[in-house]
């Protein structure tokens, strides 16, 4: 049993550790941007008023993107726990997913954040490259393809997200950490913070996170 939120900017490794979380614990691993698409897709009446939102170019209100958090959190499969990512990303977020739990008798284990210097970010996600083909992921330095700008997997062409460049990747962790340092200081004055450093082997920070959890 684990309930969790996973915080941390852009580039911190949230996805490799969310992996390794839900492997662990068999629990589900929630995305706002997966239950978002969902939603749309299957045309429920949450992801049509989401899709009018989307369509004009504004943001999804936070009463709607938390019924729509909170509705997937009632289905079975979630009933043993589950790992949030992305979601609470405000104040008003928080305080609704912490009412919506308290009704129905749960509470969070545990807030994982995970803090990387700025500076590493930029390094990690400047380089990455993607396959637009399959996907996979690269990084010129760390996981270079056998062959530059050629995926190793299925031959496809390697390319750089527009939101990788490094002016864009200052930008948006700026964002981030606007919208996030109070939510910070909102999990650690409830108790349930939990600060790694993610600047370091995913292994053995992945051992850190196991042990907070106890």
């Amino acid at each position: 049993m684990l309930r969790a939120v996973l915080l941390g900017p852009p580039g911190a490794g949230k996805g490799t550790q969310a992996a390794k979380l839900v492997d662990k614990y068999q629990i589900p691993h929630i995305s706002t941007g997966d239950i978002f698409r969902w939603n749309i897709k299957e045309g429920t009446e949450l992801g049509v008023k989401a899709k009018s939102y989307i369509d004009a170019g504004k943001l999804v209100p936070d009463e709607l993107t938390c019924d729509i958090v909170t509705s997937r959190l009632l289905e079975e499969d979630c009933a043993e726990g589950f790992l949030l990512d992305g979601f609470p990303r405000t104040i008003f977020q928080a305080e609704m997913l912490d009412k919506f739990l308290e009704n129905h008798n749960m509470k969070l284990d545990l807030v994982i954040n995970l803090n990387v210097p700025a500076e590493k970010i930029i390094d990690r996600l400047s380089g990455r490259r993607i396959c637009k083909n399959c996907g996979a992921s690269y990084h010129i330095v760390n996981i270079p393809p056998a062959k530059e700008g050629v995926c190793d997997r299925c031959g496809g062409e390697l390319y750089q997200r527009a939101d990788d460049n490094p002016d864009t990747v200052a930008s948006r962790l700026k964002t981030y950490d606007e919208q996030t340092a109070p939510l910070v200081d909102y999990y650690k004055k409830a108790g349930v913070l939990g600060d790694f450093n993610g600047d370091q082997d995913a292994e053995a920070l992945f051992g850190e996170i196991v042990k907070a959890i106890g």
